[in-house]
Order: structure tokens, then C-alpha cells, then sequence
């Protein structure tokens, strides 16, 4: 075999094809979380500028948007095999843009619900589930660094897109801005996806006898949720999300009054920049870790974060600990994908992973909400974030309960 065929099959060359992939899930990941996740907060505003609609309602059918996301997440590994990944993303792109200009267009609440479900579709074949099944056909031994780059997009997304989505709407007003953000998308992402995501290169290699002998999803999903191993992973990042999410959310209403609103948004900014750099940092590193215990620490550091943020009022420590905080927060959207990886049957690799995602997104999207109605109950926010800081703690705990996987990686 010459230099030129083994960079094409060599995981660890820069020539290996594996690598456009990367490139096209972190566009993908960009505009996903830029419109599916963050842009979340920029469709709250703008339909209550625009409509006069009460942000309880708004926010319901956000709730409602990803907990329809949750459910779907868990068959994309179903859609993978039946389309294939060219087509599933081409798909979730198709349907995240219908429902963008949507958005604009909507007079009725009842029209938010029925343009979240189909934005709920594109979600699902953008984000996380999509990303990790696709690159999980391309990569193996670096199976790790891969996601982790490629999930950097998920930052930039909320760094840059949501600030983009802003000026758009001041410019353009909403309508103009979701149809300008939708032709940005489908600029970027129809060629890169048609060009270079064709049949993934581990399909021959695996054989049609393995994939004959493969355990139906239904079957893989029976196990799962009677194994402690995989329990283990999946409770403990829905409780670790949990918190996260819920802490992120309420950061800026936390902060303002401490540390006014323009430190309190460079201290968000902070901890967004901070999670490129840890995903970055654990990137390199990440695949010859005990990813249980790097997950333990993740949690305990966040932990640690949330406890200076409650006790102590000091501009720096503050900012020292949106930035712990924040290392972690890319990680732990990573890590369960990679302890699936390591601890099951490969074949077993999308199901698992979209069943996990599918757990902790519909748990997560609970977590502003509880986080917002213990402050009101309690008055302030030192009770939901010292509940917070628990999760956290009983999450650390439960990532080491390693068990017997059912599933075991062959």
C-alpha cells in the first residue's frame, strides 16, 4: 500500500477523507445550534416585539419545540441507516430552514406549536444526535477528537450567529432576518454536504455479515435500559445537563444585579469562550482518558464553579468561576458519546447515543423552568443553584458506577 492509499484510510493523516466530515458537521453544528438552540432566545424577543404575545406562551412552545426534539433525537440512527447520512442531513437542513422562515411569518400562537415541531425535525437531523451518528461511520480510534472539533461549531453558533441573528432583525425586521439567515445556510451547507459526504469508508470494512448479525434497534434500546452500565451514563448527564442549562439560562438575571448587565454578559461570553477551549484542549487528549472519571471531574468542577458564584461577590472570583465552569461545558455534550464508544458494541453505537441524547434533552429542557420556580419560591437564587451544585455532585458519584454492560464492545 502506498503513502497516498493509507492517508485515505489512516484516521490520524490529514489527507484521510474523515476530516472533510469534521469540517461539514462544524457548519452544520453552526448554524443547528444557531438557530435550533440559541436562537431560541432571539424568537422569544422578537415575537413579543413583533406580536405582543405574553412570554409565557413563547417560551411553552420552546419547552414544547425540545421535548419534540428529544423524542425524535432517539430515531436518528434509524434515519441514518434508511437514507443514509447525506440524505439525513440534507433532510434536517431542509426541514430546519422551512421552519426559520416560518417563524417570520406566523400570526396565530396555535402556528408557533405546528412551526415547532417541524423546526423540532431540522433540529434533530443538525444537532447532536445527527453529528455523533455521522462521524461515528468515518471514525473510530479518533472517534473523540473528531466530535470535539466538530461540536466546536455548537460555540461559534451561539458566539457569533445569535449576535448576527440580532443585527439581521434590527436591519431587516424578524421575517427579513429568518430568510436571510436561511439563504446564508442553505449557501454554506447544500454544496459542502452534496460535495463531500458520500458512503461512509467503515461500511465495507464492518461487512454484510455483521450488519446482518446486528441487534435491532428495539432490541439494543430493551437492553440498554435495563443495564446499569449505560443507566449510569444516562442519569448522570441528564442531571449534569440539568444543571447546566438551568445555571447558563438564568446567569445573566443572576449577575446583573451583582455585577451589573455589561459584566454579567462578558462574564456569559467568558464562559462560552471557555468551552471552545476546553473541547479543544480535551480534543487532543480526550480518547487515551478514563473518560468516567475526566466526566467525574467535570461535574465536580462545575460544582465548585456554582459554590463560588453563590458565596462569593468579588468581580474576579466571579469570572474565575464563569471560566471553570464554562471548561466544561462543551465536554460534557461530548463525553457520553465517547464513553458509548469505549464501553459497547459498536454496532450498538447510534442507537445508544441517541437514546442518551434523547434522555438528557428531555430532561434539560425542564431545567430553566424548575431553576426559575424555586427562585420565585425561595426568593433568590442561592437555593436552585445550591440544588444545582447537588446534581452535580450526585452526578459525579453516579459516572463511576460502571457495572456490566450488556452490550459489551466486541
Amino acid at each position: 500500500m502506498d503513502a497516498t492509499s493509507q492517508g485515505q484510510t489512516n484516521e490520524a493523516s490529514i489527507r484521510y477523507e474523515g476530516w472533510r466530515i469534521v469540517g461539514v458537521c462544524f457548519v452544520l453544528a453552526t448554524f443547528g445550534w444557531a438557530l435550533g438552540f440559541y436562537g431560541q432566545s432571539v424568537y422569544l424577543a422578537e415575537l413579543q416585539r413583533v406580536h405582543g404575545w405574553p412570554a409565557s406562551t413563547i417560551a411553552t412552545a420552546t419547552t414544547f419545540f425540545y421535548l419534540v426534539g428529544a423524542l425524535l433525537v432517539a430515531f436518528v440512527s434509524e434515519a441514518m441507516r434508511a437514507l443514509g447520512p447525506r440524505n439525513t442531513l440534507l433532510a434536517g437542513v431542509g426541514m430546519l430552514s422551512i421552519a426559520t422562515v416560518l417563524l417570520g411569518q406566523i400570526t396565530a400562537p396555535w402556528q408557533l406549536y405546528a412551526v415547532n415541531v417541524l423546526l423540532a425535525f431540522g433540529w434533530a437531523g443538525t444537532s447532536l444526535g445527527a453529528i455523533t451518528n455521522t462521524l461515528g461511520m468515518w471514525f473510530d480510534k479518533k472517534r473523540g477528537m473528531a466530535i470535539s472539533l466538530a461540536l466546536n461549531g455548537a460555540s461559534f453558533g451561539g458566539i457569533v450567529g445569535v449576535p448576527l441573528l440580532v443585527a439581521a432583525s434590527n436591519a431587516f425586521g424578524f421575517a427579513g432576518a429568518t430568510m436571510a439567515a436561511v439563504g446564508a445556510m442553505l449557501l454554506l451547507l447544500l454544496p459542502v454536504i452534496l460535495i463531500f459526504v458520500g458512503h461512509p469508508p467503515h461500511r465495507a470494512a464492518v461487512g454484510n455479515s455483521a450488519v446482518a448479525n446486528a441487534p435491532s434497534s428495539t432490541r439494543i434500546r430493551a437492553q440498554a435500559i435495563r443495564d446499569i452500565a449505560f443507566l449510569s451514563v444516562t442519569i448522570a448527564f441528564a442531571f449534569g445537563l440539568f444543571a447546566q442549562v438551568g445555571f447558563i439560562v438564568h446567569l445573566i438575571s443572576f449577575l446583573d444585579p451583582v455585577i451589573g448587565r455589561e459584566r454579567a454578559a462578558a462574564a456569559v461570553s467568558l464562559l462560552t469562550v471557555m468551552a471552545v477551549v476546553g473541547r479543544v484542549l480535551f480534543s487532543t487528549v480526550i480518547d487515551r482518558l478514563n473518560q468516567r472519571l475526566a466526566s467525574a471531574f467535570s461535574f465536580l468542577s462545575q460544582a465548585v464553579a456554582l459554590a463560588i458564584v453563590i458565596n462569593f461577590h468579588s468581580d474576579a472570583l466571579i469570572f474565575l468561576a464563569c471560566a471553570l465552569f464554562g471548561f466544561s461545558v462543551g465536554n460534557l455534550i461530548t463525553l457520553p458519546a465517547l464513553i458509548v464508544q469505549r464501553e459497547f458494541d459498536p454496532r450498538a453505537f447510534g442507537v445508544l447515543v441517541s437514546l442518551i441524547t434523547s434522555v438528557t434533552q428531555v430532561t434539560y429542557a425542564f431545567g430553566p423552568g424548575i431553576v426559575g420556580w424555586l427562585k420565585d419560591i425561595s426568593g433568590s437564587y442561592s437555593v436552585p443553584f445550591y440544588s444545582c451544585m447537588a446534581l452535580q455532585v450526585i452526578a459525579a458519584v453516579m459516572i463511576m458506577v460502571r457495572g456490566a454492560a450488556k452490550t459489551p464492545r466486541s
